[in-house]
């Protein structure tokens, strides 16, 4: 009988459970999709690199499926706490009809066993349709070919998920229990005409408490933009974060106490139409929306800012490939090195040849398998420091970066050779006089230092011959081969400037003799082979190439996009489903107030507008100071992730407000449909 009823009850309900379901279902399918790429990987044909990359991002995944997991928990146990209260007026009405609370509680479990099956069920079905779309965007990131499609279910994936789930459908069903054992008759039947009462905080302590809160929010936008450099250390950046969430706290609590002031002084506005109907009502729960509101304003915040550096840092990464990868290799080792107990001596015997020369003692061909060769020398000289190339700015920049190494050897190249390395990357090559020297570099934050120096003319001497900077800026370009933007600095002197500094590193970059990938390929194993030849051990020879570049670029910027994008789309799910719910609630409270506005006239269009204004101040309040925080967020973000480059993080910005309007804003448009429907309730 009690089943028959729970069954009844949620048939009766379901307009209730609109919310609750659609959130329950996405976050089975989506906690199903992102554990099921584990399996989807078995049909890709990748390098075994790119497995290794795919296996730690599966672990990674794992991992973060906990936290995951622990917020959906929460969200769950809210969600709870809505269905209760719409119900408490027939939790009485059972009471009163001389049911025990036992037997309520065994109606609420068999309502959230049934849910739980449902969500379950269908979550899993959508979630293993979704993941075979999953597999092929998978397969993408990776730049993977497909081996064959096949239709994958991940049994790992649907056993981890019913776990979870079932772990937070039996704390929901202890919660219930709980409640309904706490409950009191007249309070269930008077909970609907129940709203906490309305208090106007002092309208001065709410303006100090605004000035004081927006000071302190602006001192830690201050310190992760302007003071960034500071930020060195997971203690100082920890310091802005809990200050912004205190400012955020107290900026919502100061703005409730003075909003309602100030539109009640503003005639006018107050008592047009349903304002003031609007404002009160706003006002008539407060106390608890200032918690929840400071909680979402966090989360969207951080949904954000992940999403955005994400896949910001993938699509530059990707980019960044097809302009700092444009040979097929690059060797690198130790030229000169004099004796002493860090090397051995066959180590410092080969620094004193070509790489050339190593390559063939490990067995490997030059000649035959490398086209288009160059070979490069870098000097440095502990004569010539990083402060005393900074000339006259040096005292100025080691305050603003006091972390930064100055004592560190300043790299020079000949311009001959730079201009041979230019012709094969295709940068535009240099001309210098002898007295002349430029700087290459790309590294941001570098070129602005290396900048205020070139603006100040500073000058160098090397081999007794004053050099001076042929531009007050630097020259954008690289040496080495990287994914990312990492030069700091490159000096192109005169070749005679460097006749008696030492070597430091030979580098020869070089394309493979072949017409085919898989002919490159072959290259690349026998490269890797010289691992295991008896030379190896004595020389400091090493090699980049275009190919593992590419695998180790692709897959970590896969693997950060995948996990960005499951903690963002779970943070965004869990901010509008709180604030739907508690929309929810309050439409229900709210129905009695709703009615008596229709006996005295009110039309259903006034109505409407005022619970579309009163929604949308509701979700527009975290959002907007969201966006704020994000603005200051994302420019720390893309000051510790400068060396993947900027130039794509305006359309990962793009995207994620996309994704943004089409959840939170779907979010927002069902509860305002559903909140309508239950006004019109009689």
């Amino acid at each position: 009988m009690l089943f028959k009823l729970s069954l009844k009850n949620i048939a009766r309900s379901i307009k209730d459970y609109a919310i609750y379901f659609f959130t329950l279902i996405l976050g089975v399918a989506i906690f199903y999709i992102f554990n099921a790429i584990e399996s989807q990987t078995v049909m890709m044909n990748v390098s075994s690199s790119t497995y290794e990359i795919i296996d730690l991002m599966n672990s990674m995944l794992s991992g973060v499926s906990v936290f995951v997991a622990s917020v959906l928990g929460f969200l769950i146990i809210y969600a709870n706490r809505f269905l209760m209260k719409r119900r408490n007026k027939e939790f009485g009405i059972y009471l009163t009809l001389g049911m025990s609370k036992r037997k309520i509680s065994l109606i609420l479990f068999f309502e959230t066993l049934i849910i739980g099956c449902i969500s379950l069920i269908v979550g899993l079905v959508l979630g293993t349709a979704l993941s075979q779309v999953m597999s092929l965007l998978v397969a993408n990131m990776f730049e993977a070919k497909m081996t064959e499609f096949e239709f994958i279910f991940s049994s790992s994936a649907c056993i981890k998920t019913l776990i979870y789930f079932s772990v937070m459908y039996v704390l929901v069903m202890i919660f219930n229990t709980y409640n309904v054992s706490r409950c009191k008759l007249i309070d269930l039947l008077n909970a609907n005409k129940k709203s906490e009462q309305i208090k106007l905080k002092n309208p001065w302590l709410c303006i100090i408490v605004f000035i004081i809160s927006v000071c302190a929010l602006a001192y830690a936008y201050f310190c992760v933009t302007t003071g960034a450099t500071d930020m060195q250390t997971a203690d100082k950046i920890l310091i802005p974060i809990a200050i912004g969430a205190l400012s955020t706290f107290f900026i919502f609590w100061s703005l409730s106490g003075l909003l309602l002031k100030i539109f009640m002084n503003m005639k006018n506005v107050y008592y047009k139409g349903l304002n003031s109907f609007t404002l009160r009502q706003f006002s008539s729960k407060i106390n608890t929306t200032v918690f929840s509101m400071t909680v979402i304003c966090l989360m969207l915040f951080f949904t954000i800012c992940v999403l955005s550096s994400a896949i910001s840092i993938r699509n530059s990464m990707t980019s960044n490939l097809t302009t700092m990868v444009p040979a097929d290799i690059q060797l690198d080792k130790k030229l000169d090195l004099e004796e002493n107990n860090e090397y051995s001596k066959n180590i410092i015997e080969d620094s004193k040849v070509s790489i050339k020369e190593s390559l063939n003692r490990l067995g490997f061909d030059v000649d035959k398998y490398f086209k288009d060769i160059v070979e490069v020398n870098l000097y440095a000289t502990n004569d010539i420091l990083i402060r005393d190339t900074l000339g006259s700015s040096y005292e100025e920049i080691a305050k603003q970066f006091p972390y930064l190494n100055y004592d560190s050897a300043e790299t020079f190249i000949k311009v001959s050779d730079y201009n041979k390395i230019a012709k094969l990357y295709g940068l535009d090559q240099v001309h210098l006089n002898n007295n002349e020297y430029i700087i290459i570099a790309d590294f941001d934050s570098w070129v602005n230092i290396r900048n205020q120096s070139l603006k100040n003319n500073t000058s160098i001497t090397l081999n007794d011959v004053t050099l001076t900077p042929k531009y007050d800026e630097c020259v954008n370009g690289f040496i080495y081969m990287t994914s990312s933007h990492i030069n700091t600095g490159v000096f192109v002197v005169p070749d005679n400037a460097v006749n008696n500094i030492e070597k430091e590193t030979g580098i020869m970059v070089a394309n493979y003799n072949a017409n085919t990938d898989e002919e490159k390929q072959e290259i690349e194993d026998m490269i890797i082979a010289t691992e295991n030849s008896p030379y190896a051990s004595s020389t400091t020879i090493e090699a980049s190439t275009k190919i593992s570049l590419y695998e180790s670029s692709i897959g970590l910027g896969a693997m950060i996009t995948f996990i960005g994008l499951y903690l963002g789309i779970i943070f965004l799910i869990a901010s509008a489903a709180i604030l739907a719910l508690k929309e929810l609630s309050e439409s229900t409270d709210n129905k009695e107030r709703f009615n008596m506005l229709r006996k005295i006239g009110t039309d259903e269009k006034m109505l409407n507008k005022a619970l579309f204004r009163q929604i949308g101040i509701f979700f527009l309040f975290p959002l907007i100071l969201a966006i704020i925080h994000s603005i200051f967020g994302i420019k720390f973000c893309a000051y510790l992730l400068e060396t993947f480059g900027k130039d794509e993080l305006i359309k990962s910005i793009i995207v994620t407000a996309g994704v943004i309007v089409f959840i939170y804003g779907g979010y927002f448009l069902i509860t305002y449909l559903c909140s309508k429907n239950i006004i019109k309730e009689r």
